[in-house]
């Protein structure tokens, strides 16, 4: 009998294990990369010593990012047994408890502070500003239309700062404007694949957070032109004096933004056709052509250097 009861322990222990890695959902630190757009865009990630600041840089992001999803799980978990897929994640669901969640997240909290320590003042400040957002977010500015995606976008842009501020480069308007409304952009994808989901399942009544089903052709046009207006800013980058000195064969980095503009429009038109179910970016590692959209945007890049 003690064998069984011992068993049966070391099972839910291993299943509970399971649901806080799940929590932590590693597969968002993705969008930490941004950390080292700045350290990229400088052409010096051939650098060791600037590389291993970048490389805390995106730990001391993830480790913060996770902390903050485990709040907002918190936060929301009776909302989320209401939603089609969001029931599943392991608050909601019960399988995590709250007191071990809340153990977790004080643990990474202080684990991110340990890893951005060493960073400096500047690039604790964009970090500690990140987290103030990011909680701002999940105890308010989320049921904000439209305030909600431009927090998301915010959010982005701080990840490229804290990241140039990390290794000493501080990244241009240009950079910063070009993530905002990309990633504004990709916020409402977010916000219509929702809307999308949902009338499947609510019809008229359909709502995700502040959004109602008739704001859809709303968000299309914003989202869209948002988009579009990223690609512009980095093409008026490619017309500037830094990217001449920069890409010996500047003539290919063009092809990024056509690349780009087709990618922002796959994304809504996938959206539109209600094929996207997860998060934008989780959707994008998914979809064969926005892999191959990805690759071949790197590929210009690295010809163009």
């Amino acid at each position: 009998m003690s064998n069984i009861s011992s068993e049966l322990s070391e099972r839910r222990g291993s299943a509970r294990l399971a649901a806080a890695l799940e929590s932590l959902r590693p597969y968002q630190w993705l969008k930490n990369t941004l950390v080292f757009v700045p350290l990229a865009a400088a052409h010096r990630l051939g650098e060791p010593p600037l590389l291993l600041r970048a490389l805390q840089a995106f730990a001391a992001f993830s480790l913060c990012a996770s902390a903050v999803y485990l709040l907002n799980d918190l936060w929301d978990a009776a909302a989320d047994r209401m939603h089609p897929h969001k029931r599943l994640r392991p608050i909601a669901s019960g399988r995590l408890p709250r007191s071990a969640a809340l153990v977790l997240a004080a643990a990474l909290l202080a684990a991110t502070l340990a890893a951005a320590w060493p960073l400096g003042a500047a690039a604790g400040a964009a970090l500690g500003a990140y987290l103030a957002l990011m909680l701002a977010y999940t105890l308010r500015l989320k049921a904000i239309v439209l305030l909600d995606a431009l927090t998301l976008a915010g959010g982005y842009a701080l990840r490229v700062l804290g990241g140039g501020l990390a290794v000493a480069i501080i990244p241009s308007a240009r950079l910063l404007a070009f993530c905002i409304f990309l990633f504004f952009s990709l916020a409402l994808v977010k916000r219509y694949a929702e809307l999308a989901l949902l009338r499947l399942r609510d019809g008229p009544a359909t709502h995700a957070r502040a959004y109602l089903l008739e704001d859809q052709e709303f968000i299309v046009a914003l989202g869209t032109s948002c988009g579009a207006l990223s690609v512009l800013v980095l093409a008026l980058y490619m017309s500037s004096e830094t990217v001449a000195r920069l890409y010996s064969r500047a003539g290919f980095i063009w092809l990024t933004c056509v690349l780009l503009l087709y990618w922002i429009s796959h994304m809504w038109l996938m959206a539109h056709r209600g094929r996207m179910t997860d998060d934008p970016l989780v959707f994008a590692l998914k979809d064969r052509m926005s892999a191959a959209l990805i690759v071949l945007m790197g590929a210009t890049a690295w010809l163009a250097v």
